[in-house]
């Protein structure tokens, strides 16, 4: 795996992949910079220009989109208030407040450099936590391999908005929807009603901007937007010794928010709140968060930025995404032919490692772009929407016809992006469906092998040959109690 690990570093110094990956680092500041966009709805609109892009190109590009994305929204979140995206939330609580007290440029600053602080250490914490991880991995066989998907799968569904019934009503949605199409064991056609177009089950792309774009885009245009004031970027830069005060913030909520992305589900919104919460609980004045503390800005920054490498973890080692924005990343993956799972190191792995290098690279670009374009973001939060979506609109109905050039795709886009805005309006979160749809099918072809294995008798093969396989399962139902009852404690608190 060493002899991967330099091999990537080789591939990972391209000049279109740098070219490339500055681009999506770009184009995510930008669409996060703008309120009411969302760094999803970026990923999604923009999946499938990496399709038609070398994966060493194409993944690092959506990558860019996705830590640009997180650092674009605490511009809108910092200067009126408005955050561009749910990690950002934190952080206009006091990042506003020192924008109302002329240091907007200092907050602004203080966001740059604690989300290029969390990314960067925990991209390299990732790096490190993979080989181990990823050689455990290649030992497993189908039956770990279904133990630890059905574990994934109640994590999801525990740590997925509030309500856990309602998530799990949509996991078992999107399980029976991976089972449309052709069995991958018996080679038999199920639930396809006679139509030729469900026969190999249902594409990934049209889903994935269905339930996750457009959605996103008929709540802009229902939303009353008015930003009246110009927003200004004003006062100084943050100083050296101000950066000094807030290392050890920065450091805590790097370490909370790198220990939250490993867990599916959780995400960036979590992770930026509870690292909020530390930041304030450890403060010596706590009474000074909310009332324009830069702490509290570094702190929010640190941790939802910190989420973005170890998310990774999951997806490649077992294939398994860690938030909405990862299943995004896994349909690029698949498109691209690197299938996430064991097998993904053994076969692929110097392409693998070269994206994760290309990923820490990205930060010394993030640095750079972000610091020279902070005004021009700045300015990004007076665009009208209603100017946009337009084009936005097009380019999701545009991005599903060129994948496959097949008409059937539009008709499920337009379904899934209705069922979407119902689930949205009902408060169903759309989360556990997508990940059930796309763990669905290695689940099930995991259990099938592990039948086959155990001649029909698991509870014996079980107790006699994969006793690691037993004790995750019965561990799956507290893990999934405890991590819902602490997550029902941190939107409480």
């Amino acid at each position: 795996m060493l002899d991967q690990l330099a091999q990537g570093f080789a591939l990972a110094l391209r000049l279109d992949t740098m070219l490339l990956m500055s681009a999506g680092l770009f184009a995510g500041m930008v669409v996060g910079a703008l309120p009411g966009f969302t760094t999803l709805m970026a990923m999604a609109i923009l999946l499938p220009i990496s399709f038609f892009l070398d994966p060493l190109v194409g993944i690092p590009f959506l990558l860019g989109v996705y830590k640009g994305g997180i650092f674009g929204g605490s511009v809108p979140a910092i200067l009126i208030s408005m955050p561009g995206t749910g990690a950002a939330v934190a952080t206009s609580l006091d990042g506003y407040q020192l924008t109302k007290k002329g240091q907007s440029r200092k907050a602004l600053d203080t966001a740059l450099f604690s989300s290029v602080f969390g990314d960067l250490s925990s991209d390299i914490f990732t790096i490190l936590m993979i080989f181990p991880i990823a050689f455990l991995v290649m030992q497993f066989g189908p039956p770990e391999l279904f133990a630890v998907l059905l574990m994934s799968l109640v994590i999801i569904a525990a740590t997925s908005g509030s309500d856990p019934i309602k998530s799990l009503v949509m996991m078992a949605f999107g399980l029976f929807l991976s089972f449309i199409g052709t069995d991958p064991l018996g080679g038999v056609e199920r639930f396809t009603f006679g139509l030729f177009d469900l026969k190999s089950g249902i594409p990934l792309l049209p889903m994935l901007i269905g339930v996750f774009a457009i959605p996103e885009i008929v709540s802009l245009v229902m939303r009353s937007e008015r930003v009246q004031s110009v927003a200004k970027l004003v006062g100084d830069r943050l100083t050296l010794a101000e950066l000094r005060r807030c290392l050890r913030t920065i450091g805590r909520s790097t370490m909370i928010g790198t220990s939250i992305g490993i867990v599916p589900g959780l995400g960036q919104v979590v992770a930026a709140m509870m690292g909020y919460a530390a930041a304030k609980n450890a403060s010596a004045t706590p009474d000074a968060f909310g009332k324009g503390e830069i702490e509290g800005v570094a702190a929010a920054e640190a941790a939802n930025n910190s989420v973005n490498g170890p998310t990774l973890v999951p997806l490649l080692t077992l294939g398994i995404p860690g938030d909405n924005i990862t299943a995004i990343l896994l349909g690029a993956f698949v498109a691209q032919g690197l299938r996430p799972g064991p097998q993904l190191f053994e076969q692929q792995g110097e392409t693998v490692f070269a994206i994760l290098i290309a990923m820490v690279f990205a930060n010394l670009l993030f640095l750079v772009i972000g610091y020279l374009s902070i005004p021009f973001f700045a300015r990004l939060v007076t665009i009208k929407s209603s100017l946009l979506i337009p084009v936005v609109i097009m380019l999701a109905f545009a991005g599903v016809f060129v994948f496959r050039s097949d008409s059937v795709d539009l008709l499920m886009l337009v379904a899934f992006g209705a069922f979407g805005i119902f689930a949205r309006a009902a408060k169903f979160d759309v989360m556990p469906m997508v990940m059930g749809f796309i763990l669905g099918s290695p689940l099930e072809y995991a259990f099938g092998q592990t039948m086959a294995m155990s001649q029909d008798n698991l509870i014996s093969f079980m107790l006699s040959e994969r006793q690691g396989m037993l004790a995750v399962l019965l561990a799956t139902p507290f893990v999934g109690f405890l991590l819902w009852r602490r997550m029902a404690s941190v939107a409480s608190g």
